[in-house]
């Protein structure tokens, strides 16, 4: 009696064994996902890397001139270039420019200030092209993982494992088609993120080229003095 009930069990477990369906494989991303994750992390990183550059480069630029002034007004140079050492930012840069070259006339300052806003400049842009580019790439990269999915739909269709040539079951077709879908939402997900940051960091350094050109001309002042006393007068 205790073989016969075992035998029985061991026909159920092995009837329900053939009648249970295989689990189907989890469809992967594909690999141009994976390439626009890399690219996502780069262009994050570029956002970080320049929201916190922005962050030390802006600075109260009223303040700042207030203060360099009540120094040079008690003929503190040293201290008004401490001043300007200790601040950072390229308005401060500026400004210790003026000073320094105060001897030579206005004519110098406004020489030097202009090499100085050209240098700065520059520095403040640094990596928004590569930005520029992730945004107008990302969907490009997206495209062709749709494509890429796609054409794995098609060697489905084409591969003779199926019920006949030109023939697949829908569960053989998801991976490639969920392949194209991914790649087309993130192409589009990392376009859209990268050209409102672009913008957004763009505006950030228009207004710190206003505050360099406003401060250029504090500095002038500053350095010449309150009268417009230039040195080679």
């Amino acid at each position: 009696m205790p073989f016969g009930l075992l035998l029985a069990a061991v026909n159920a477990t092995n009837t329900l064994t053939r009648a249970a369906p295989p689990t189907a494989p989890q469809p992967g991303f594909g690999l141009m996902f994976w390439v626009l994750i890399v690219v996502s992390a780069a262009a994050i990183a570029v956002v970080i890397e320049r929201l916190l550059y922005f962050h030390r480069a802006q600075i109260d630029s009223a303040q700042f001139l207030a203060g360099v002034r009540n120094v040079i007004k008690r003929d503190n140079v040293i201290e008004a270039l401490s001043i300007c050492d200790a601040t950072p930012g390229p308005v401060a840069r500026l400004v210790k420019a003026a000073i320094l070259n105060r001897d030579g006339g206005q004519a110098r300052i406004d020489e030097v200030i202009e090499e100085i806003g050209q240098s700065e400049v520059p520095r403040l842009e640094h990596n928004l092209p590569l930005l520029a580019t992730i945004a107008q790439v990302a969907p490009l990269l997206g495209l062709m993982g749709t494509l890429f999915g796609f054409a794995a739909v098609f060697r489905e269709l084409r591969s003779p494992d199926g019920l006949a040539v030109g023939y697949a079951a829908p569960g053989q077709m998801f991976d490639g088609m969920m392949q194209a879908l991914y790649a087309a939402s993130l192409g589009i997900g990392v376009a859209a993120f990268c050209y409102a940051a672009y913008n957004y960091l763009v505006h950030r350094v228009n207004l710190i080229v206003l505050d360099m050109e406003r401060a250029s001309r504090e500095a002038v002042k500053l350095a010449l003095g309150e009268g417009g006393n230039s040195g080679d007068s």
